[in-house]
């Protein structure tokens, strides 16, 4: 409420993966602890009754491995 009234561009530094997103939080822009750093997320109205850390990936996805068979 208090980001909201101050109209402040600042992002809200958290480390709460678990809390719902509100519709009050709309526009607002979020930074989730990931586990290593902290992901801005910008809160959209399609967001509203989520959780923030559903928009915060944890882990980093390179692919699957190469077939080993295939490269011969």
């Amino acid at each position: 409420e208090a980001a909201v009234a101050s109209n402040s561009r600042k992002p809200i530094k958290t480390w709460s993966r678990r809390s719902m997103i509100l519709p009050d939080f709309v526009g607002l822009t979020i930074s989730v602890h990931n586990g290593r750093n902290h992901v801005p997320v910008i809160v959209t109205e399609h967001m509203v009754g989520h959780k923030l850390g559903e928009f915060a990936p944890t882990r980093t996805y390179r692919g699957h491995g190469v077939d080993k068979k295939s490269k011969r």
